[in-house]
């Protein structure tokens, strides 16, 4: 199911550390960092952090400006976005800052935790995501069920690490702050454990007064049948591409991109490239590719169109020239219409041949955009 788009926001010293052992928080960015963040607040849906942030720094998570408050009920929206905590016990304190100020807030917590939770009388709905903190589900609930499209992640660093680890993070806003703590028991950022291979993508480096600000997308591709924030940056470009292609009133406009495990772009194509007037996108990227190159097992194939399984043009279709390339898995926008092959199901051959086959149907919109003619 959908998730929101997951951003994780937090600041820290040269040292990686989120405060430090004093009772007062450290303030790690000034002024315009924080009207950034402000800025930031007023244009997702809803703002997450853990239960231990609120027990350590009593934070209120407003939207401060009037001005942006008042943008946001102009657009038809509540003048805060939705506050939402998750606590695996439910130990919460009822007189936080957290259910005092703003709008409406969310406990998120498991089975036994919605029991204390809904003890305390507090300001909140309470829902309980099972025997076990669930972040998949809990994401899903947000989306579905509060319609949260934009979810902003202000800590702290267990639950940054959590959804991290987990692939869910579509985005890491850090600051970094001229300072170190140096004190071994201070909180950091980031904890111990598995993280998703690869590079991030560095979007955006931006220095406000003595920090510098760096946005962060992941690169590496989701496993299996599981989507990552990664496959949508990925089937976003392959959309893109199909832009690209030369008109034709006799073929769909589809563009492709391999990638692989570790968020190395392989090769990319698009539907009649380079004058060939009958290559298909896969047909295209998958050329420019070493066919020994042992990155095609584990690599995965975004198009914006399933890939075909019948065609005149060419003695093979692209899911075949898939199957053949070794790749394992394939994540697409759109099942291919009757349009120019009837009953077209590349999904079915290569799921039947054990290959992991992705639809992100938010995608299809914009894999039609280019096709809209033929349709």
């Amino acid at each position: 199911m959908p998730h929101p788009y997951v951003l994780l926001s937090a600041a820290v010293s040269l040292d990686g550390y989120l405060d430090d052992t004093g009772p007062d928080r450290l303030l790690l960015s000034g002024p315009a960092d924080f009207d950034r963040v402000d800025e930031v607040r007023a244009s997702v849906d809803a703002i997450l952090i853990g239960a231990g942030t609120i027990r350590a720094d009593n934070p209120r998570l407003l939207v401060n400006s009037e001005a942006r408050r008042a943008a946001r009920v102009a657009a038809g929206k509540p003048p805060y976005p939705l506050k939402v905590t998750v606590s695996g016990s439910g130990d919460l304190d009822p007189s936080a800052n957290f259910w005092h100020t703003g709008g409406e807030k969310l406990v998120c917590t498991t089975d036994k935790g919605a029991e204390r939770a809904r003890s305390l009388g507090l300001a909140a709905d309470v829902v309980s995501l099972g025997p076990e903190l669930d972040w998949h589900r809990l994401l899903e609930h947000l989306h579905e069920e509060r319609g949260v499209d934009r979810l902003m992640v202000e800590g702290g660093g267990r639950v940054h690490t959590q959804l991290l680890q987990q692939g869910l993070a579509d985005e890491l806003q850090l600051v970094l702050a001229p300072l170190f703590v140096g004190t071994p028991d201070a909180p950091r950022l980031f904890g111990p454990g598995s993280y998703q291979a690869g590079r991030l993508r560095l979007v955006e480096s931006r220095r406000i007064e003595d920090v510098v600000l760096m946005r962060y997308e992941p690169t590496a591709p989701g496993t299996g049948l599981h989507p990552s924030p990664a496959d949508r940056h990925w089937l976003s470009l392959a959309c893109e591409l199909a832009t690209r292609c030369p008109p034709s009133q006799t073929a769909f406009s589809v563009g492709a991109v391999v990638v692989a495990a570790d968020g190395t772009e392989l090769a990319r194509g698009h539907s009649r490239e380079v004058g060939d007037p009958v290559v298909h996108a896969e047909e295209a990227a998958l050329a420019k590719i070493d066919p020994a190159d042992p990155r095609l097992a584990t690599a995965t194939v975004y198009t914006s169109l399933e890939p075909c399984t019948r065609r005149a043009s060419r003695p093979f279709p692209c899911a075949r020239l898939i199957l053949d390339a070794g790749v394992r898995r394939v994540v697409t926008a759109w099942r291919e219409p009757d349009t120019f092959v009837a009953g077209a199901d590349g999904t079915g051959l290569l799921t039947g041949a054990g290959v992991d086959v992705v639809v992100l149907g938010e995608y299809e919109g914009r894999a039609k955009a280019p096709n809209r003619h033929l349709l």
